[in-house]
This record gives C-alpha cells, sequence and structure tokens, in this order.
C-alpha cells in the first residue's frame, strides 16, 4: 500500500454534532420539500454551455407530497421527486420536477394508480435514483419495489419488472458493466425475505438473465454493490431491519453493536457456496467510489465509510457519524482486510468515470457534506498522488452528488465535465452547474439557473442524447 494512504481505518469516532434539537432536520432548510412541480423552458446560462454536452440531468430524492409526523419521518422515507434540466446544442432546453407516480400521490390527488407489477405493494413511488438504461428512463429504490418508467419528460409510464423478467426485488444501487453493458445488482426486501439477498444480472436489451439467492444470517440494508472483473461484491453490514420499528410505522433499520461487517467476493459466475466471505472494520457503508482486482489476487474496495450508522439517529443517515474516504484491500485467500484512510475529511455521493467501473482507474468525485453549514464544496481525489483538489461553490453554497460526463472522444481520465445542482442558501435557489473535471481553477463553465429550490436529494445520471 503507497504511503500517501498512511493512516490506519482504527482512528476515532467523527462524531459532528447535528442541530435536531428544533424538530425534524430532515424536514427543514434546503431538506424540507417543494410543493409545486414546475416546467420551464429556455434558463438562463452564466457562462456557456459545452456545445457536445447533450443529454438530460436528472437526480431523484424525497419529496413527501402530504403532511407526516415529524417526530417519526426518516429522510428516506418521502415520496420520490425526479428534477431534471434537459441541454442542447449549447442551450438550457427546460427544467421540470416530476412526482414518481404512485398508490400514495394518486391517493392524495385522486389520480390513476400507475400501471404494471408492484411487487411488494410499495406505497410511495421509487426516490432514490434515476437513470437511462437500455434506451428508457427508470426510477429506482432498495428494499423491494419494482423500477419505474419514465418518460423523456419525467412522466410516469408505470412500473417496469424489466420487461416481465425481473421475479421479485430490485435495488436503488445497479452497476453497470462498461464493458458488456449489463447491470448488476444486489436486491433485498427486508418484509418478504428475512434470510437472503438476491444478486440480479439485467442484460443490455433490459432483461434479467440470471439471479443467485445469497443467504445471509440477518437482513442488512444491502444499500449497494460494487463489481469487478472477478466479483460480485456483496456487502453484508451491521444495520439490520428491526421489526419493532417497522410495526411502529417507523423506517425498519437499525445499527446493531453485534453483528459484525464483512464483504463477500462471489465470482461472476459463481453461485452463493463459491462466495469468499472477508470481515472488514465494523461501520456502514453506503456508497462505495468504486472497485478493482490486483495483479496479486486482491480486491481494492474505495468506500465513504461511517463508523457508526442509525444507532442514535433514528431519522436520518447524518446524525451519529459522517464519512471519511477509505480503502480496503481485501486478501480473499488469507481472508483479512488492510484498512487505511484516503481522506479524514468528510466525503459523500462518490463518483468516478463510468467507463471505468470495476477496473482500476485514478481520479475520484466527492462531496464534502457538513452538517451545520451549507458550505458544501466538490472534491477531486487524484489516487495515484494522494492530490486533493477542492472546488469551492462559494459561502452558504452547497453541491450534490458530483456526475462526471465524459468529453467526446476523449482519451484522458478525467478529461469531461462535474455536471450537480447547487443550493444557495444565502437566497434560497438552485442552479445546474458544469465544472471542468481538469481545471477546477477555470471556475464554473456554466451555471443555469433553476426557477424554483431543488431540496437536497439522493442520487442522479446524466443520461446522453443519442
Amino acid at each position: 500500500m503507497s504511503r500517501k494512504f498512511a493512516r490506519h481505518c482504527q482512528v476515532s469516532t467523527n462524531t459532528e454534532s447535528l442541530p435536531f434539537q428544533s424538530g425534524n432536520f430532515y424536514l427543514s432548510g434546503n431538506y424540507a420539500p417543494v410543493t409545486d412541480e414546475v416546467t420551464a423552458h429556455d434558463l438562463e446560462v452564466i457562462g456557456e454551455l459545452p456545445a457536445d454536452l447533450n443529454g438530460r440531468y436528472l437526480r431523484n430524492g424525497p419529496n413527501p407530497v402530504s403532511e407526516v409526523d415529524s417526530m417519526t419521518h426518516h429522510w428516506f422515507s418521502g415520496d420520490g421527486m425526479v428534477h431534471g434540466i434537459c441541454i442542447r446544442d449549447g442551450k438550457a432546453v427546460w427544467y421540470r420536477n416530476r412526482y414518481v407516480n404512485s398508490p400514495h400521490l394518486a391517493e392524495v390527488r385522486g389520480t390513476g394508480t400507475p400501471a404494471g407489477p408492484n411487487w411488494n405493494n410499495a406505497q410511495t413511488g421509487p426516490n432514490t435514483n434515476v437513470g437511462g438504461f437500455a434506451g428508457t428512463t427508470w426510477a429506482m429504490v432498495e428494499a423491494g419495489s419494482c423500477p419505474v418508467e419514465l418518460s423523456y419528460e419525467l412522466e410516469t409510464i408505470g412500473y417496469n419488472d424489466f420487461y416481465g423478467t425481473l421475479p421479485g426485488a430490485f435495488t436503488a444501487h445497479p452497476k453497470v458493466d462498461p464493458v458488456t453493458g449489463e447491470m448488476h445488482a444486489i436486491a433485498y426486501a427486508w418484509a418478504q425475505w428475512l434470510d437472503h439477498v438476491q444478486y440480479v444480472r439485467v442484460g443490455k436489451d433490459g432483461r434479467v438473465n440470471r439471479t443467485v439467492d445469497i443467504p445471509l444470517p440477518g437482513m442488512t440494508m444491502a444499500h449497494d454493490i460494487s463489481i469487478t472483473e472477478r466479483y460480485i461484491v456483496v456487502y453484508d453490514q451491521p444495520v439490520l431491519v428491526d421489526l419493532d420499528m417497522a410495526f411502529a410505522g417507523r423506517f425498519p433499520f437499525r445499527w446493531s453493536e453485534t453483528y459484525g461487517n464483512r464483504v463477500g467476493l462471489m465470482p461472476r459466475e459463481g453461485n452463493a457456496a463459491d462466495i469468499v466471505w472477508v470481515d472488514v472494520p465494523i461501520g456502514y457503508v453506503f456508497h462505495p467510489l468504486n472497485a478493482y482486482d490486483t495483479a496479486d489476487g486482491k480486491v481494492v474496495l474505495d468506500v465513504c465509510f461511517y463508523d457508526v450508522m442509525m444507532r442514535d439517529d433514528l431519522l436520518g443517515p447524518f446524525g451519529d457519524t459522517l464519512p471519511r474516504l477509505v480503502r480496503w484491500e481485501v486478501d480473499p485467500v488469507r481472508r483479512v482486510t488492510n484498512a487505511t484512510v484516503i481522506d479524514e475529511r468528510f466525503n459523500e455521493f462518490p463518483r468516478h468515470r463510468g467507463s471505468l467501473t470495476g477496473r482500476p482507474y485514478r481520479f475520484g468525485y466527492c462531496a464534502e457534506v457538513s452538517s451545520g453549514s451549507m458550505h458544501w464544496p466538490t472534491i477531486k481525489h487524484d489516487l495515484h498522488t494522494g492530490e486533493r483538489l477542492v472546488f469551492d461553490h462559494g459561502p452558504g453554497r452547497a453541491a450534490g452528488e458530483p456526475v462526471f460526463v465524459a468529453r467526446p472522444g476523449s482519451v484522458d481520465e478525467d478529461d469531461g465535465w462535474i455536471v450537480t445542482f447547487v443550493h444557495d442558501g444565502n437566497n434560497n435557489s438552485a442552479e445546474f452547474v458544469v465544472i471542468d473535471a481538469q481545471d477546477f481553477a477555470r471556475g464554473y463553465v456554466a451555471r443555469v439557473k433553476l426557477p424554483q429550490r431543488v431540496p437536497f436529494g439522493f442520487h442522479g445520471n446524466w443520461v446522453p442524447d443519442r
């Protein structure tokens, strides 16, 4: 392991406190929902949008459509709302935000329930991720619900179980292999499956072509997945379903002091019996940055690592600890993990160049989240040199997940743009911004003024026009 990552993972817990005293933190400020679905055309552009940046930036997140109980509402539980902007020929053609239709939304609005198979009778629409795959736009959520298909303009078409091929649950965090074009997922459904998760592989035609049931000793919150050229990586972590909380109508997951923490390495064409389980440091990972195999047979996992999750804060993810960027080097032969800290400061919503998913890579991008302020810079990590570059969006401005968009025909790994939404707490407004990933010192390439505030949400993607 390089000396630049010399600090070992066994460090003191990060416990930056959060201002929960005045009610539910996740219903206030820019976490609060917006009330209107808006469509706006020909948006104001400051700077110049790249002429070859043609497509849509889409982002999903929770946005309760009706009043909720502030004492028990969990940030992860709100109705899904997709915000999107269409960029074409150097112009910001439109912005729109739309609820993902659902039984709950239909009841509140007195409209029709979306068509298609709602496998687990989910009442709210997927609220976690959105992106393009197999020529379709998909809204996704974990814990069972079927994906929902959206139109180009973000209207709900209906539930889509990959054209009748998905046997049950799906996830919000699939990984697309850039070589095969296949999508890989680990799905869990706590109300239906208490003893296993399921690996799902979707072909580039949008149809499931492989599933594997993976028994677990408890129902973990299997939020994400990693892939390498050799392995599907399963995260079995100490945030488990809590049936007492479920029966009380609360978000049904909570920290376990005794469960342990491990990753499973399943060969690409293997089964559950072939998985090599290796212990990793106790904590929780929502989001890995990337993973890859090494020449000597190990697996490198770069992850945003929380020391504790949902132990004391039962309303969201930020009340116990905030995440550091950590590297795990997992040895499947000796079944040991070497853990080092890449960045001690807070890092979340990690992204990399998609063409290098599951492969050796150099650059990663994160949001430096803060619990106590609206100052969230965008971070670029050079994992070869250890250099950390900061794009400061300014006082009171908070940038979301930094999505990397490769410049068409580019060769250099970081030749492209970072796109994201920025919340400006100084005037309670929002922008879509474009940053040159190779030149943070350049400042914004372009800023697009949006017609309303965009609440903090979860994940999104750039969907290029073909």
